[in-house]
């Protein structure tokens, strides 16, 4: 299968996320909208309002990204290795994936156990390359580095999805050994898998632009309907900025500002959702087929993880789970 047919097969799994994830925002701004007209109303405390309101938002988005979507992910990614190692997905590839991520982790603790010592070992190995940078920049070598990890952890964030598809791959495996495996590939293999980054940022950028742009200049149109909320928010923005003695940017000194940036959050927001679940497992699939062809062609052996005790701590931790 190629990876754009790989791609449109698990597509389900993208349009189910979305949902999920607009629902959690849709709370988060009403939420945060009725805190504020409420207080507003009340005490004339909108800004208090509006901050307790995103608080709760926030709280319900996380419970509803961590215990609803990370099961499409986790599913899309499993079917995603399924057509990427076997040539052939099933033909209900959704509850193939669904009953593929129950099947390898039993408990919702037990996924975020590993995946969260998966992205633990695989920060703390890439910090190498932080420290090569501030040595080619000489004098400027902290800017280098910063450049350098700012790119390394978008790499880091696909190539932790990447292990995840191994611990799937090697499903007679536990995962902690498998999750050791694909770390011993990333070391390994790094270079070779670094070849995507063009690919990613260029990608992400032209995303940014397109996507993002639509949503902010639509944002604006609807925002710009309601000139009395918004020169509200303005005082509001401005009193709180007096009481603390600080001076705000121009930019938010107006109510058209306030538009604007409203508008930027809430398109960066929607970006962001439907960045996550459209474009990025577009890109997924090829860096993913790299990543198992790697693997594939040699899998990673108990001597191998000797190589890593000795370079991440938290890799010897993984170690000694897999043992």
């Amino acid at each position: 299968m190629t990876n754009q047919q790989i791609y449109k097969k698990t597509l389900t799994f993208s349009v189910r996320r979305m949902l999920y994830d607009f629902l959690a925002f849709f709370i988060l701004a009403v939420l945060g909208g009725a805190g504020f007209f409420l207080m507003e109303k009340v005490n004339d405390k909108g800004l208090i309002g509006l901050t307790v309101g995103l608080l709760i938002g926030l709280i319900a988005l996380i419970f509803i990204l961590r215990y609803g979507s990370y099961t499409y992910k986790a599913g899309q990614i499993a079917m995603m290795t399924k057509g990427v190692t076997e040539n052939e997905l099933p033909e209900d590839v959704f509850h193939e994936g669904i009953r593929t991520v129950q099947e390898r982790f039993v408990t919702i603790a037990v996924f975020y156990a590993i995946t969260g010592a998966i992205k633990g070992v695989f920060n703390q190995l890439s910090r190498g390359l932080n420290s090569l940078g501030k040595s080619i920049g000489g004098d400027n070598g902290g800017s280098v580095a910063d450049i350098i990890s700012s790119a390394i952890q978008v790499i880091v964030a696909y190539l932790c999805d990447c292990c995840l598809g191994w611990i799937f791959y090697r499903k007679e495996e536990n995962a902690a050994r498998a999750a050791c495996e694909g770390a011993v590939l990333f070391f390994r293999h790094g270079k070779t898998l670094l070849k995507n980054l063009g690919r990613v940022f260029g990608i992400s950028i032209l995303s940014l632009l397109v996507i993002g742009g639509v949503f902010l200049a639509m944002f604006f149109a609807i925002f710009s309907l309601f000139p009395a909320a918004f020169e509200l928010l303005t005082r509001e923005i401005a009193e709180a900025a007096v009481r603390m003695g600080e001076t705000l940017p121009e930019v938010l000194s107006t109510t058209n500002g306030i538009m604007f940036a409203c508008a930027g959050i809430a398109a960066l927001i929607l970006w962001s959702i439907l960045h996550s679940v459209f474009v990025r497992p577009y890109i997924l699939v090829g860096v993913l087929r790299n990543y198992m062809e790697s693997g594939m062609n040699e899998v990673p052996t108990e001597a191998s993880f000797a190589m890593l005790d000795s370079k991440s701590s938290k890799f010897k931790k993984l170690h000694a789970q897999a043992t």
